[in-house]
């Protein structure tokens, strides 16, 4: 069965979000850049920003942005959300929040890794930027040796195959949660969603079947390779994973779709979004983390934070903050 995006369309029938196929990315022309402005991404390459842990070099790849309405998320308040919003924290446009897509490259020694795959052309023409981002690095598919999955969400594993279904990264094992996997690929828990979500699962199982000859399944806590520990975070998806990257005494932690917007979700924790298969468990484990990064000083980044997405948590009155690292932070 061929991936394309009336796929994709006919699986968000289910949710509100129907619309956020449409809007603009926000683009810029280097890593160091600070000033975004609202363009197509067709066509340009994503903004890359490059920094080191320890002997780890780490590319943020924006693979776009999706425009998100606030009806999306449970225990919304218009009024908190509209003075969160009021300070600029995030742009807001017609369409809804602009919420970004972000995959990462790895590169350590000789081995290059990649955490999330991004869309491809799965979600519109304002997406599918990570290939680009690759190519602009003068890095191959080809070249890429292991892929984490956060989870199975088409803006995590679209990237993965081409539209005739064929694997994007020739050479690369996958990497996903035992439980993740066995979700979609549940035919029962399938059967028992409306018709109109079942997209969902039909688009899971397609972007990884042709990895199934080199797929790693892991489950719980665990060390996947030198430097990199898996973490359960469990709600947004049954198997939804977090990576923590130990690296010459300094630590990263991709969290994953832990907060998709980063004005609402820190402040009001408990606001979840439509596309969270469990609410209440997807906020508990956000609380979890938010504790654990405010407590520890985490340095963390996230598929969805606003670019580039690394920065800590701060503890607030009510709530939490995000706070991003400087462009010149020193690591």
């Amino acid at each position: 069965m061929t991936i394309n995006r009336r796929t994709l369309l006919g699986a968000l029938t289910a949710a509100p979000a129907a619309a956020l196929i449409s809007g603009r990315a926000l683009a810029q022309d280097t890593a160091q850049a600070t000033d975004q402005t609202a363009a197509p991404t067709t066509g340009l390459p994503p903004v890359l920003h490059q920094f080191s842990i320890g002997d780890a070099r780490v590319t943020v790849l924006l693979d776009g942005h999706l425009p998100l309405g606030t009806q999306l998320f449970a225990n919304f308040d218009a009024d908190k959300a509209n003075a969160v919003l009021a300070k600029g924290l995030h742009q807001m446009t017609p369409a809804g929040l602009q919420i970004p897509v972000q995959g990462y490259l790895v590169e350590r020694g000789s081995e290059k890794i990649l955490i999330d795959a991004g869309t491809a052309d799965l979600m519109g023409p304002n997406l599918g930027a990570m290939r680009a981002g690759l190519a602009a690095m003068g890095v191959t598919p080809s070249e890429i040796s292991i892929v984490l999955l956060t989870h199975m969400h088409p803006d995590h594993s679209g990237g993965l195959v081409a539209g005739d279904g064929t694997a994007v990264f020739a050479n690369a094992e996958l990497v996903v949660s035992q439980v993740e996997w066995e979700f979609w690929h549940d035919d029962a828990i399938m059967a028992s969603v409306p018709e109109n979500s079942r997209g969902f699962f039909q688009m899971a199982r397609m972007t990884v079947a042709p990895y199934q000859n080199r797929l790693r399944l892991i489950a719980g806590e665990a060390t996947v390779l030198a430097g990199f520990t898996a973490l359960p975070l469990p709600g947004h998806t049954p198997g939804h994973t977090g990576y923590m990257l130990d690296s010459g005494g300094q630590q990263l932690l991709f969290w994953g779709d832990i907060i998709h917007s980063t004005a609402l979700q820190f402040a009001y924790p408990d606001w979840t979004i439509a596309f969270d298969t469990d609410p209440q468990l997807t906020a508990a484990t956000r609380h979890k983390m938010l504790d654990r990064a405010a407590t520890d000083g985490l340095l963390l980044t996230g598929s969805h934070i606003d670019f580039p997405g690394l920065g800590r948590v701060l503890r607030q009155t009510e709530g939490y903050a995000y706070q991003p690292a400087p462009w010149q932070f020193g690591l």
